[in-house]
């Protein structure tokens, strides 16, 4: 038999729920190999049908939705064909979670690791596999990154395509200067601050009471809510973009750091591995 492989077959952003951490918004880089039997082509599977549908079938999975770990402790799941609520405990506090079925991915496990993540995709890509291909590998890994970055978790209610789902999530680095000369303390201090953090939009919010506040919103593909304790969420006055996430921190900077106008403050924030949003000005 013949093994192939595509490494950074794709990128999965999502978030996922962590009986101690919270909520977490994360990217996995994916890696796969096929090994089987050559076909007619002298080829285990062509790259092109590697590329469209596999991809596709991971996108169509896990890739901007929340993931939970149904064997976590405490947690209370009523799925439906429609709509599904969540209640999951955490030392953070508890998450409430209201959402189209689509927006959820639920794993026969007790933790979120990326070993039970691709078990989990493996079983969804066998059967769209020819009978030539006789096993095939998920990896899924984390961008290396040199620097500091954040967990984040957001939903983007305008949103027509999947980013509209109010739990997703992505890990992401950031690049911080101030006149042409990077400024790793500054990343570090907001990466810190920004810890497994919910960026909510203030419109958004329906309840806010005893420490919580809760998110709810109509989207195309239906009704979204999410609660959560508050001291996990930092309250944006813009949409939670990262065009608008770039322009915010460089605003806060700002303020923040009491600069002048004159500075110019530039801001490269990232939107999981390899795409983001710059803000540069003074």
């Amino acid at each position: 038999m013949a093994c192939l492989f595509v490494n950074h077959l794709t990128v999965a952003d999502f978030s996922y729920l962590d009986s101690a951490r919270g909520l977490v918004g994360e990217s996995w880089i994916v890696d796969i190999e096929l090994e089987g039997d050559l076909d007619a082509q002298s080829m285990v599977l062509d790259f092109g049908a590697v590329k469209k549908r596999i991809k596709r079938a991971i996108d169509d999975s896990i890739d901007h939705t929340l993931v939970v770990p149904l064997q976590a402790d405490g947690v209370q799941w009523e799925p439906s064909a429609s709509t599904t609520r969540l209640l999951f405990p955490t030392a953070m506090g508890a998450i409430e979670h209201v959402a189209p079925a689509c927006a959820v991915s639920a794993l026969d496990c007790a933790e979120i690791t990326a070993e039970a993540v691709a078990r989990h995709l493996e079983a969804i890509l066998q059967p769209l596999m020819p009978s030539s291909v006789h096993a095939l590998r998920i990896g899924l890994r984390p961008e290396p990154i040199d620097g500091a970055y954040y967990h984040y978790t957001h939903g983007l209610r305008k949103h027509d395509g999947a980013c509209q789902r109010i739990a997703h999530g992505h890990r992401s680095r950031l690049v911080l200067e101030l006149d042409g000369q990077r400024q790793p303390d500054w990343e570090r201090e907001i990466a810190l601050a920004w810890t497994d953090i919910y960026l909510g939009v203030a419109e958004d919010i329906s309840a806010r009471a005893n420490g919580r506040i809760r998110f709810a919103y109509d989207a195309p593909e239906g009704h979204f809510e999410l609660a959560l304790p508050e001291h996990c969420v930092d309250l944006l006055e813009t949409d939670s973009t990262v065009e608008c996430i770039a322009a915010t921190l460089q605003q806060r900077l700002y303020q923040h750091k009491g600069l002048a106008t004159t500075r110019r403050v530039r801001v490269r924030a990232f939107e999981g591995v390899d795409k983001g949003a710059i803000a540069d000005g003074g």
